[in-house]
Order: structure tokens, then sequence, then C-alpha cells
């Protein structure tokens, strides 16, 4: 496996010397984030919020989104810090939505089957035993593996298949394989795990630079499967690193040790996630993308922020000693500011959970507002914080 450069931390005394999160902080920041799913239970009522608020409202939709199962994640953490069953039947609710979709293949052409069918499916499996929740999740890693392409070795991400203009795959889909190592293990079948490590292959091979940010997508030659150039769709321009996707890196990096033990995956992360840090700004919550520092006039990402939050809770479960505590004090100092500057206590219905995300900055979309995964993975980090909490990734 490659190697690539690892920065020194910066501020590796600050993450030292932060307090951790205190039970009372966690528990505090936990009943903010369940009196906002409170009242968006009641305004979604069978439906989902859209990806991103827009004036700080999020639409109501149908399922047919690539985010729509952070909302359902959302109720099974719920479910899982209160043990209200009001949240357990609303997940349950869902997962019947999530089986409709994925039979009549609505909106599922895509590589997001991670996203959509582990917070929900899965972790739904996992928390009941569900045989329904769990023949619907293996559905969808089924059409996942629909997408890989044997020249290349990866799955597509988006577009129509095979076609050259599509043909590339973005660094978000490290979150999207550990649905197929979860396959592998309830089925025994190898095919799920083996796709699974091939586009990890590919990707930290291609989407990771040699200065250890990323690329958001790659593309591939679609006649020969060599590797032709790396860009960005959502980043300031290819050259850059788009924050959420280095956040992706870091997250995905973890869950793929988690389940491969691959030694060599640590000093790709440590080079990940110490370039993600060191391009922190003074509240240590990135910008959307990481060519902005302090004081630039540009919209953070806070759901950036969460997301490597769990990510380094994630792998610091595998790590000496030492390197452990830098990655954690960071957690709790990046978590602290979100709690503090990020969220508010003020609820009405429709809100976000967290404030000042960005969903896509070239199109105008969900810039300077609140995003289903922002408010999913600052919720995943502070039960990863208040409990021992297994992870549904």
């Amino acid at each position: 496996m490659r190697t690539i450069a690892i920065e020194e931390i910066s501020k590796k005394q600050e993450f030292l010397e932060t307090m951790p999160l205190s039970k009372e902080e966690l528990n505090q920041a936990i009943q903010e984030v369940l009196k906002q799913i409170d009242l968006n239970m009641e305004y979604l009522k069978d439906k989902f919020p859209a990806p991103a608020t827009k004036g700080l409202k999020y639409p109501v939709i149908d399922c047919i989104e690539w985010t729509d199962g952070f909302w359902t994640g959302m109720l099974w953490l719920a479910y899982e810090v209160t043990g209200d069953e009001k949240y357990r039947t609303a997940a349950e609710a869902n997962i019947l939505t999530f089986k409709h979709r994925i039979e009549n293949r609505i909106e599922v052409d895509h590589h997001d089957l991670g996203f959509l069918y582990t917070p929900t499916c899965v972790a739904a499996y996992k928390l009941t035993g569900s045989e329904i929740a769990k023949e619907t999740a293996i559905m969808a890693a089924d059409k996942l593996i629909e997408r890989y392409q044997d020249k290349g070795e990866f799955i597509q991400a988006w577009g129509e298949f095979n076609n050259p203009d599509h043909y590339r795959f973005i660094i978000d889909c490290l979150l999207n394989i550990p649905l197929l190592y979860w396959a592998t293990e309830v089925t025994g079948d190898k095919k799920y795990e083996e796709i699974a490590r091939k586009h990890f292959e590919t990707s930290i091979k291609y989407v990771i630079r040699d200065d250890a940010s990323a690329f958001h997508t790659f593309y591939m030659n679609h006649e020969t499967g060599e590797p032709l150039r790396g860009a960005t769709r959502q980043g300031y321009s290819d050259d850059s690193s788009w924050a959420r996707g280095q956040a992706w890196g870091v997250y995905g990096l973890a869950l793929n040790y988690k389940y491969t033990h691959e030694k060599s995956i640590f000093g790709l992360y440590e080079g990940m996630t110490n370039y993600f840090l060191n391009r922190l700004p003074d509240d240590n919550v990135c910008y959307w993308d990481l060519i902005f520092l302090n004081e630039a006039k540009q919209s953070r990402d806070s759901s950036a922020a969460a997301i490597a939050c769990c990510g380094m809770d994630e792998m610091s479960k595998y790590l000496s000693d030492d390197n452990s505590k830098i990655y954690m004090g960071a957690t709790h100092n990046i978590l602290r500011s979100l709690i503090h500057n990020y969220t508010s206590k003020m609820h009405e219905a429709g809100d976000p959970v967290l404030f000042h995300g960005v969903y896509s900055w070239h199109s105008g979309k969900g810039v300077d507002e609140g995003n289903t995964w922002g408010d999913y993975f600052y919720f995943e980090a502070l039960v990863r914080q208040a409990k021992k909490w297994n992870p549904y990734w």
C-alpha cells in the first residue's frame, strides 16, 4: 500500500491540553438534539427532510434523495440514547419506505446506497434483529455492486453506467462500502467484501494525493481502466482539498481499518487527518474548502467538522495511546466548538440541528445552511462520546 506525506500537527499542544467534554456538556448537547428531532418528527410526519435547508428550514420531500438515510439514522440514535419507543416506531416505519424504494429501484442508480441503507436498515438489524431490515440492506448491497467496474476496479459514482463521461469514483464512497463488508459478514458471501477491498485499494491509490490532501473525484479510462485525472465537483478547484471530502477520507480510512485491519492504513489516516487539522481556523471548524484559512470571507462547513470527529473517534480505538490522545483532544475541541458556536437552543419545527454547513458552493445549494448529514454526524459524534456505541457503519 502506498505512503503519503505526514505533516506534524501544528496545534498538537492545544489538542493535548483540551479538556474532555464532561457528561454534563454531552448530556445537554444531546438533549438539544432530541428537542429538535421531536419537533421535526411532527413536522415531517412520514416524509423526509431535503438534503439542505432553505432559509434555515428543511423542505419536506419523499424518499428520493441520497441523503434520506441520515434522518432515520438520527431516529435510531435517539432510540439508543433514550430507549423511547416513539423513535423506534418512527424509524421502523421508515424501514418499510426504504424497502419499497430498493424493491422498486426508485432513485438508486448511484453509489450512495451505503448512505441510504447503513444508518437505516443495517442499524435496525443491529439494534432490533429485524429480518426485514437485514433483507432490505442486502438488496441494497446487491444494487451497489452492480456499479462495480472491472476495468479500473472501482464502483462508479453517478451517471449512466459505462458512460465514458461518468467513468469515475469519488472519495465519499469510502462511507458507502462498509455496507458491503457488513453484507459479507451476515451472508458469508465474499463477493461483497472483495469488491469493497478492490474499490478501497483503487481509491487510496488515486484519490489521495502525495501531500495527503484529496481529490473529490477521479476519472478512469473506460476502455483500459487506466487512471486519467483527479478533479472536483464540490471543492473550490481541482487542486484544492474540499473539506468534506477530506473528512470522508478521515472517517472512511478508519472504517476500512475496522474491517480489514490493514496496518498500512495508519500512515494514510495520519497523513489525511493531520492535513485536515493543520488547516483549521481559530475556532477549529473548517471552511468548506481547506484552501481557505483564518478570516476568509467564505462559509464554514460544520458537517465536515462533525464527520472528521466521528472518524478520529473511530480510529483512536486502534492507535497507540500517544496518537490517540492527540486525535481525541482534537475531537473534543472541535465538538465543543460545534456545540457552542454552530447549534442553537432556540428550536422551531423544520430547523436543522447543526448550522453553518455547505452542500454545494458551486451550485449555490445549501450554502451557510443546515444539512441532514451534518445533523446526523454531529449527533453520532456526541453519542460516541456519551456511551459505548456500536457503529452502524
